[in-house]
């Protein structure tokens, strides 16, 4: 069988358990807050998340076609092929890590670092699309940073329009509404995660001369969904443990807020075909929501470990992907 062909199984592989994998370490972000406030028990949250996210993944592809040409161009990479399985081994062997010790950290960071670290190992810096990589790197920095005001903000103006309200009953009431903003996340969830390994999987056609537009064709869209919505249905239950508990005491009032704002924020970025880490995007939003609640309540500590895992997710994805670029291209 030709290499090119071989490398190119073994990426749709490689970027399917990566989808697969992120539907645990990721989507437990979406539905943190709804378990933890017992709006929805645990198997009712995965199986609604499950479905949300599946169909999220299929209607957009903006995104997807943003990380085929936007961090390195497919149609000139150097060794193409072993370059994306060299990013994606990095990528999955960081997700496997940082969801063993409960650390809800980026898939996106993980993802967009492992390939511009293979990729520079390959043929050196000049190999990056700057303008695409640097715009990518924007909005990563730029979104949390806007769910944290936005959460800040959505929950203030709750506690003024509710300030008079019965607690008891208005969190009876936001219980309820929290199904449906967990439904709501949950597939924002899906338009921005699911489409990166879709991405990915298009890259490896290109770079095997397999296909000659960035287009998305629908079986990678359907497969990528799929592989999305299967690791959703596992569950992610160190993750929701971090953001559902370690964060702050979440009532459901503060899981709207949060859950609203994280939404919006990674729809949006969807909407301009921009991958966001929706881990960050709702951690975030969290924070903004806490901190509104009260400072005193948010726990720092956690918070800390958090964003440190936020910084060197790049810098760390990218080294494995080099390494695993080198120690590929000696059998490839």
């Amino acid at each position: 069988m030709d290499t090119i062909l071989i490398l190119t199984i073994l990426i749709v592989i490689f970027a399917l358990a990566f989808d697969f994998i992120n539907g645990f370490h990721d989507t437990a972000n979406a539905i943190a807050t709804s378990v933890s406030t017992k709006a929805l028990k645990p198997r009712q949250a995965i199986i609604l998340a499950s479905v949300m996210n599946f169909v999220g993944a299929m209607t957009f592809t903006g995104v997807a076609k943003t990380i085929t040409k936007d961090i390195v161009d497919p149609f000139t990479l150097q060794n193409g092929s072993v370059v994306i399985l060299a990013a994606l081994i990095a990528a999955i062997t960081w997700n496997l890590i940082t969801w063993y010790y409960g650390i809800p950290s980026s898939s996106s960071h993980a993802i967009i670092g492992s390939i511009a670290g293979a990729a520079i190992a390959a043929a050196g810096f000049s190999s990056l699309n700057y303008t695409g990589f640097l715009k990518i790197l924007q909005a990563l920095i730029l979104s949390p940073i806007l769910a944290f005001v936005v959460g800040y903000i959505v929950y203030s103006i709750f506690k003024v329009v509710f300030k008079n309200n019965n607690l008891t009953k208005t969190n009876r009431n936001f219980r309820a509404i929290q199904v449906a903003t967990a439904a709501l996340q949950s597939y924002t969830h899906g338009t921005n995660d699911a489409q990166k390994a879709m991405g990915i999987i298009t890259m490896a056609l290109i770079a095997g001369n397999l296909q000659s537009t960035t287009d998305i064709q629908w079986w990678v869209q359907f497969s990528c969904a799929l592989a999305m919505g299967l690791g959703t249905s596992v569950g992610g239950w160190k993750i929701i443990k971090t953001v559902g508990g370690k964060i702050m005491k979440i009532r459901p009032v503060n899981g709207v807020a949060a859950d609203v704002t994280g939404a919006a924020v990674i729809f949006g970025a969807s909407l301009i075909h921009l991958p966001v880490s929706t881990t960050h995007v709702i951690s975030s939003s969290i924070l903004g929501v806490g901190s509104a609640h009260r400072l005193k309540g948010v726990k720092w500590g956690t918070a800390k470990t958090m964003v440190i895992t936020w910084f060197i997710t790049l810098p760390i994805s990218a080294t494995l992907a080099a390494i695993s670029y080198f120690i590929l291209n000696l059998f490839f």
